[in-house]
């Protein structure tokens, strides 16, 4: 996760009262909603072991986190035909991407930032937490055809302002942007249950979201970083594609960002897990329910 300026956490840290106040918890209720709906969703789990000892494998080097991600990708089982690399220039590893091809060339964007700040921490938690779950995710989702095109991405330099979603949105054809349904971005998990940042994300989104929260029994809470933070969704937002951002910080965790406190010690396996099966779930629900937009969206916002 990005900060725009040096201040920005002292900010956020000030106004935690009320970041609080407008933090709900999504209720739980049990998984007959699914089945009111006549939707069966089909997905697979990764183990817990696996991911724990990729997230042990973390580099402190960007390019060779780039790399990880990728050959994990591959071993998920992504085509080599749909593996590629994006080069950015500016000294910085390439986007890492890999197309799941669906029935139709409406796509689903599901994405996180491979690179850690410079000589602050290991980057674990912000966010080789996130980057591990592509190719967790990939294998999650390819256990069936699937409606959408999914596209997995691994954003470079996103602790650079942003650069590496902002090259690959900014560098789609108007038609490429426009078959994007929903771009789900995850950034900074495994600190605790998985949060929302609801004030960046569209409705329908979060009402999907609610949905599997509800079904999977698994908590999901409102925590809106504002004040400075930024997440690759927020590329994505530009061009009114809907977007939506999990984490796990809270006022309590959030002084673990860009610090010597970013290392695995910081990751709660067991809520890491919690949040890894509820994007799943959701990616996979996703999948069976958006719709394309109703109008075109435009041209990119200021």
């Amino acid at each position: 996760m990005r900060f725009d300026d040096t201040s920005a956490c002292d900010r956020f840290l000030r106004q935690l009262a009320a970041a609080l106040i407008a933090c709900v918890a999504l209720s739980y209720v049990s998984s007959p909603c699914l089945a009111q709906t006549a939707m069966a969703i089909h997905f697979r789990l990764q183990t817990r072991e696996t991911l724990e000892a990729h997230l042990k494998s973390f580099s402190d080097n960007n390019g060779e986190r780039e790399a990880l991600i990728r050959k994990w990708l591959a071993e998920a089982g992504c085509n080599p035909a749909n593996l590629s690399e994006q080069a950015l220039g500016r000294k910085l590893p390439p986007n890492v991407i890999c197309v799941l091809p669906g029935e139709t060339q409406q796509s689903i964007v599901v994405g996180a930032h491979t690179d850690k700040v410079e000589s602050l921490g290991d980057g674990v938690v912000d966010n080789w937490t996130g980057a591990v779950l592509l190719p967790a995710l990939l294998y999650s989702l390819s256990v069936r055809p699937r409606h959408h095109t999914l596209i997995f991405l691994g954003f470079s330099g996103e602790e650079k302002g942003l650069t590496g979603s902002r090259f690959y949105v900014e560098h789609l054809s108007s038609a490429q942007r426009e078959r994007i349904e929903g771009m789900v971005n995850f950034d900074s998990l495994g600190l605790g249950p998985t949060e929302v940042w609801a004030s960046h994300a569209d409705k329908a989104l979060l009402d999907a979201l609610d949905v599997i929260a509800q079904a999977s029994k698994l908590p999901v809470t409102v925590m809106n970083p504002e004040n400075g933070a930024t997440a690759d969704s927020e590329s994505f937002a530009r061009y009114h594609i809907p977007r939506i951002t999990l984490h796990s910080v809270t006022g309590q965790t959030w002084s673990i960002l860009h610090s010597p406190l970013d290392k695995m010690a910081a990751v709660r396996m067991s809520d890491y897990y919690d949040s890894y099966k509820l994007i799943a779930e959701y990616v996979a629900y996703l999948d069976e329910t958006l719709k394309p937009a109703p109008t075109p969206r435009g041209a990119a916002r200021d």
